[in-house]
């Protein structure tokens, strides 16, 4: 069916990481030719809740479009949600997108831990550690992450780490990294993330001051002539 932009929920598509390159290909595409897939929605009181083709809608958006072409699913949102996740089971997931999705039905759906747990046939443990991700990083950090301005393995590897132990300390790590040019590699963003766990509390303001200063420096033996270097 065909349903116009105004008619839809979009709410949910902030629980996948978006890709710049990939949409520009897709909006290629779809100006080359019409929409071949539909979206996937389910309706809720007269509105129609996309879980998926949150690309499709925001390519066609910027075409100038104002219809986009919809399957709808005739199930609770829980139920879809569980349904697409597996049916896009062989494509990559991060264990971020994954703590999203869990921490929308556990907030706002109502689902318990023991209850994802059996809906994504995992255990208990695993929601549960996926959720803490979430948790653990400031929204901001996250959100560099949707935006595709942050590697979602600098994210859940180094600085949920430091957000532990210094959440603004992480925020302005994950602006650093995500604005740099040339960009952080994952390689370097560990480096300077092991420097700053093993630093005392004036080194690791200098650190997160200064982080493009510590990466021409490269190397943690050198970090007490960077630290004397500063005013």
């Amino acid at each position: 069916m065909q349903l116009e932009f105004h008619q839809l929920d979009r709410r949910l598509e902030n629980l996948r990481v978006r890709h710049p390159a990939q949409q520009r290909r897709l909006v290629a595409s779809l100006a080359e030719a019409c929409q071949q897939t539909p979206i996937v929605v389910i309706e809720q009181q007269g509105r129609y809740v996309v879980i998926d083709g949150h690309q499709h809608v925001a390519a066609l958006a910027q075409l100038g479009r104002d219809t986009v072409e919809a399957a709808v699913w005739e199930m609770s949102e829980a139920e879809a949600l569980v349904l697409e996740r597996s049916m896009r089971a062989r494509q990559p997931e991060t264990a971020l997108e994954q703590g999203w999705l869990l921490v929308e039905m556990e907030g706002r759906l109502g689902c318990s831990i023991e209850e994802l747990a059996r809906r994504f046939d995992r255990s208990a443990t695993w929601v549960a550690s996926r959720i803490a991700l979430v948790e653990t990083l400031p929204s901001s950090v996250q959100q560099l992450v949707r935006e595709g301005k942050l590697a979602p393995a600098m994210a859940m590897r180094y600085l949920a780490s430091v957000a532990r132990i210094n959440a603004e300390h992480c925020q302005r790590l994950a602006e650093a990294f995500g604005s740099a040019v040339p960009p952080w590699t994952t390689r370097q963003a560990g480096e300077l993330v092991r420097a700053w766990r093993e630093a005392n509390r004036a080194m690791r303001e200098c650190i997160v001051t200064a982080p493009e200063l510590y990466r021409k420096v490269q190397q943690p033996s050198r970090m007490i002539g960077f630290v004397l270097s500063k005013p």
